[in-house]
């Protein structure tokens, strides 16, 4: 019997290449070895209170470059986390068993209420709960996610266990990271510290959309500094940043080509960013020109999620039925 793959990612936007290296290529190469479950998480990215429109517009987005970076609907589950009600039953029913100091010491809530104060809501919270609730009510045993979701994988593995004992049962299984790379992949953004991401706006990011000219100007425009003034010496963190992202979109040829005009004190930043950049164009080419393909097809993309929406529901509704049965929950009469 195939292991279950499940992991999402949230409705905040388009996507970028922190999105399809730490993700999206790995969903395409697990969906012909595992049980794949791909949702759209637009139930998380109610933290940021999108606006109805943004909120149903950037759905659709996210499901056209599922579709265009490869996951095949007929041999993967994609769905939209919203058409499986399911998952915030599970959710209320995990929070009875989520402690708060665990919550507060959760390292990317501490990184939230430092960045945004004024909008440290519930949700933020139990998100890691609701993650939990999205892999255990499928039974995924294999979630592939980035580096900085680690931590909360080990809170669904915490709260995976600690219902198993309060209830005598050997029901949910651990879930464990995944990735076919050796490591977790963690791809640095544009502004010259910390991961890419849209929360660090858009001349941080490259998205998959974006077109060729686009990503010239935004990686010309990456931070970088005057150059190297001694032999060998270490990279500060903007530069590494450029170096990473070489590592991930270029060959080892010309990554060590550049290494060694760094180290020997004779690069031209200007001649590296116009490489890193046709590099990034050519990375992303084959999805880009599958989401103009796919993005008017309204009638497809209906089919793609009513599929969808179909078999996660079955998986979610036979979880729901036994938790409750575990739990004690019955109708009396």
């Amino acid at each position: 019997m195939k292991e279950t793959v499940v992991s999402g990612i949230r409705s905040t936007g388009k996507l970028h290449l922190g999105n399809y290296y730490g993700a999206l290529s790995n969903f395409v190469k697990m969906q012909d070895e595992y049980n794949c479950f791909f949702f759209i998480a637009d139930l998380h990215s109610l933290t940021t209170h999108p606006t109805p429109g943004d909120l149903s517009r950037t759905v659709r987005e996210v499901v056209v470059e599922y579709l265009a970076a490869g996951i095949n609907p007929e041999t993967s589950t994609i769905y939209v986390q919203s058409d499986v009600p399911e998952v915030a039953e599970l959710y209320l029913y995990l929070n009875m068993n989520a402690y708060l100091g665990e919550l507060e010491r959760a390292t990317a809530f501490k990184d939230k209420v430092r960045s945004n104060p004024d909008n440290v809501n519930a949700g933020l919270l139990t998100y890691p709960v609701l993650m939990a609730s999205d892999i255990l009510l499928h039974h995924g045993t294999k979630v592939p996610v980035g580096k900085d979701q680690e931590q909360h994988l080990e809170m669904t593995r915490t709260f995976a266990n600690r219902f198993n004992r309060l209830y005598n049962v050997e029901y949910f299984q651990e879930a464990m990271a995944f990735s076919y790379s050796n490591k977790l992949v963690k791809i640095p953004g544009l502004d010259g510290n910390g991961k890419m991401g849209k929360s660090n706006g858009d001349a941080s990011c490259v998205y998959l959309s974006d077109a060729p000219e686009v990503i010239r100007k935004k990686v010309m425009r990456a931070v970088s500094d005057s150059g190297p003034t001694e032999m060998n010496q270490p990279k500060p963190e903007a530069i590494q940043n450029l170096f990473d992202l070489m590592k991930v979109v270029s060959t080892a040829d010309t990554l060590s080509h550049f290494e060694d005009l760094y180290n020997n004190c004779a690069i031209r930043y200007g001649d590296f960013k116009k490489q890193l950049a046709e590099d990034m164009i050519l990375a992303t080419e084959p999805v880009r020109s599958r989401i103009n393909d796919i993005t008017n097809d309204d009638e497809y993309l209906k089919k793609v999620v009513r599929l969808g929406a179909e078999k996660a529901s079955e998986s979610a509704r036979k979880t729901i039925q036994e938790v409750r049965e575990i739990i004690g929950i019955k109708r009396l009469f």
